[in-house]
């Protein structure tokens, strides 16, 4: 136990940082994840809490609290703090084909935050693909249980989009492109990147800043070989699995 309780305390940061207690409620959340802790497993007490991290009353009932309004943990009186949702978030899965990919996306809902769009080229090279003359760009922030999982600054050749601009608008663009009369997806590809997540995008997704984000550029191209979508995606790190075949 003393071994640990170092451990925790030298990972704590207390000055020209992230308040004490946020990082604290980082800490346990990592602690709920890896298993530590089941559903309906009652935490230790405040007491031994505050002495495995070193840190005051008021900062642990601070990240307990924290934790709370993210639904993990319930305070129970007389009986002591539960955890009450691991396990209950569905993670985003990336799959390893368009078909699949697609196929993930039904069903969630874009919500719009500082929307930006407009007439813009997507910021890419000639090595990655070829573009036509004018895309369409949006940029957005997508929900899944009423979770914001990432940022997406999406953009479609302008004659592809105002063939069904209120789907566009409206909805997710890879089921719209996917259902479109006529459109044939010649080759899909996508590249991942692991980052951190900044301070733009942490008020954005809800979710600390220096926290792990998966950094994902998606490009579709048609059979003339120019990039009808291109895509870049900010993943939330607790909200995404990559499921992909390996080849033999």
């Amino acid at each position: 136990m003393k071994t640990e309780t170092k451990e925790l305390k030298d990972l704590l940061v207390r000055s020209g940082a992230a308040p004490l207690y946020v990082q604290v409620a980082d800490l346990l959340r990592d602690r709920l994840e890896k298993g530590e802790w089941k559903d309906g497993d009652y935490l230790p007490s405040l007491e031994r809490l505050m002495d495995e991290f070193a840190v005051s009353r008021v900062t642990m009932r601070y990240a307990i609290k924290k934790l709370s309004a993210d639904g993990l943990l319930s305070a129970e009186r007389g009986r002591g703090t539960v955890v009450t949702a691991l396990g209950k978030q569905r993670p985003l899965r990336v799959e390893g084909s368009l078909a699949d990919l697609i196929q993930t996306y039904r069903g969630d809902r874009p919500e719009v935050y500082n929307l930006e769009e407009g007439f813009a080229l997507p910021p890419v090279s000639g090595e990655e693909c070829l573009l036509a003359d004018r895309y369409f760009h949006i940029r957005r922030v997508h929900l899944r249980d009423e979770v914001r999982y990432c940022i997406i600054s999406i953009y479609i050749e302008q004659h592809v989009f105002e063939r069904e601009e209120q789907k566009f608008r409206d909805g997710l663009a890879l089921p719209v492109l996917a259902e479109m009369d006529g459109l044939v997806i010649a080759t899909a590809r996508q590249s991942v990147t692991l980052g951190k997540c900044g301070a733009v995008e942490a008020d954005l997704l809800d979710y600390p800043r220096g926290d792990p984000v998966a950094n994902v550029r998606r490009i579709l191209t048609g059979e003339d070989g120019l990039a009808i979508y291109v895509a870049d995606v900010i993943y939330r790190g607790d909200c995404i699995r990559f499921d992909m075949d390996l080849k033999p």
